[in-house]
């Protein structure tokens, strides 16, 4: 049995050995990162059997083996290593195939997932490229989506300020050159005259808001509220409008449900709703506003429903009716301003990480805000 101190001395011996060509090893890899793996793979193969090499010479000349065995051992390390070359070689070329591939399929549009099987962590990555790439997809077509909408918006309100814009300038001047002097028609001017300022006035904060929401500069002042007030709040704020209508409006919700959201937001997109049911529901027809409680995946929700007397809407039109400046054939906003209030309600609803949707039902339509009860 050899005696330990000339173990620790062989082993010492082999060990710096093997550490020097390792570094050398180390230094090639680092001179040679920029090139294939296929590249890489080989140094690391020829370092490891030089560093094996390395040792054995060292042990042999310590141990004072035989010359014949000498050259038996470092002859079967040599081929052993030449083996190992060749496979880390073909390993190598391999995976620079398989990259190839992936990159073949990141070049491509759109982007397909390799149908060769990868190795494990290059097919992770050809998943992940393929969540990042959908993500970008979908971004873009929001991109587009709103450059669409903000077109329809430029559009919509050339065209709902040029009208208001050239009744006040048509009455002005009528008033200013005094072509209207009874007293009659001139008290009808001014009455139209501040009607239409609080239209165009009332589209100026709908732009602003609209604004805010998709700057993301939309800042939420929580509170608790209880859903019963806000549809009696919704009724009470909307029921001169619907009595001039000549539309019935009724609302009820349960009581004592605490909300945890922006009070105010929440009463706009509620009351844009409301207003948009009314002005859409024939004379002597009838709003029904309701709160409850539904059941969701993440938790109860906060359920508010309007529902009208206007028709219906397309079906092909229902998917954006939430959209900036859409009216559709039914023009949901005549009289209304640019069409933003049920953007807005949209915008809002979001912003506190709830759903808004509309459905065809009865005599018109019925649309569903869904709140966390948390906020």
């Amino acid at each position: 049995m050899i005696p330990f101190e000339a173990f620790v001395e062989v082993a010492g011996y082999a060990a710096g050995a093997a550490l020097l060509v390792a570094a050398v090893g180390l230094v090639l890899l680092q001179v040679l990162r920029g090139r294939s793996m296929a590249v890489q793979m080989a140094v690391v193969a020829v370092a490891t059997v030089l560093a094996t090499v390395a040792g054995i010479v060292v042990i042999t000349l310590l141990m004072m083996i035989s010359e014949h065995d000498r050259s038996v051992a470092l002859t079967v390390v040599v081929v052993a290593g030449l083996i190992g070359t060749g496979v880390s070689f073909l390993l190598g070329r391999r995976l620079i195939a398989a990259n190839r591939r992936l990159v073949e399929a990141v070049r491509s549009d759109p982007y397909r997932t390799p149908s060769a099987v990868l190795p494990a962590e290059l097919a992770e990555l050809s998943r992940e490229l393929k969540v990042a790439y959908d993500r970008l997809s979908a971004s873009h077509e929001r991109e587009k989506a709103l450059e669409t909408s903000r077109r329809e918006l430029v559009a919509w309100v050339s065209h709902d300020l040029r009208t208001p814009l050239a009744g006040l300038r048509a009455m002005s001047e009528a008033l200013e050159d005094e072509v209207v002097v009874d007293a009659e028609t001139v008290r009808r001017y001014h009455g139209r005259i501040r009607t239409e300022v609080d239209r165009l006035t009332e589209m100026v904060d709908d732009l602003f808001e609209l604004a805010r929401i998709h700057a993301g500069a939309l800042r939420l002042s929580r509170q608790r509220v209880g859903l019963d007030d806000l549809v009696a709040e919704a009724v009470a704020g909307a029921e001169a409008l619907a009595r001039a209508k000549g539309v019935r409006i009724h609302g009820e919700a349960q009581s004592g449900l605490p909300l945890e959201v922006d009070a105010i937001e929440v009463s706009r997109a509620v009351r844009n709703l409301v207003v948009n049911a009314i002005r859409h529901t024939p004379n002597d027809g009838t709003v029904e506003i309701r709160g409850e409680i539904h059941d969701g995946p993440d938790g109860d929700m906060a359920c508010v429903t309007v529902s009208d007397a206007c028709g219906g809407i397309p079906e092909q039109d229902l998917p954006r009716v939430f959209d900036v400046a859409f009216r559709g054939e039914a023009a949901r906003s005549p009289g209304g301003g640019a069409g933003l209030g049920l953007a807005i309600a949209r915008g809002i609803v979001e912003a506190h990480s709830g759903e808004i949707g509309v459905t065809n039902e009865g005599p018109g339509c019925k649309f569903v805000v869904r709140l966390p009860i948390g906020g």
